[in-house]
């Protein structure tokens, strides 16, 4: 019994520095056979023609707004707000909400 008692209080003084032992191994590097992530940031795109200049703003290659900027007059906006290529003309961009989910993808 006494023995007993002996390697149980031995037990718990050695578990910690059993605990710090594991906490010191790096996590494994990850392969190269992960898909990479998908990414949330517009790609932007500014085509320079002889009267106005045109940004084109994509999410995962989807063009979604074009802003329009004249030399002589004020800028618009094109927006699809569907997500179906149907451009609707905005004079000016308060909030927009740009769709970043993905539901299917084929």
């Amino acid at each position: 019994m006494r023995h007993l008692l002996i390697a149980a209080l031995l037990g718990l003084f050695a578990i910690p520095a059993l605990a710090e032992v594991v906490a010191d191994v790096p996590p494994p590097m990850p392969t190269e056979d992960t898909p990479p992530k998908v990414e949330s940031v517009p790609e932007v795109r500014i085509i320079e023609k002889k009267d106005a200049t045109i940004t084109e703003y994509r999410l995962r290659g989807k063009l979604y707004q074009v802003k329009v900027t004249p030399k002589v007059g004020k800028p618009y906006y094109l927006i699809d707000p569907t997500g179906k290529g149907e451009f609707v003309r905005s004079d000016i961009v308060d909030n927009i909400a740009v769709p970043t989910w993905v539901l299917f993808e084929f």
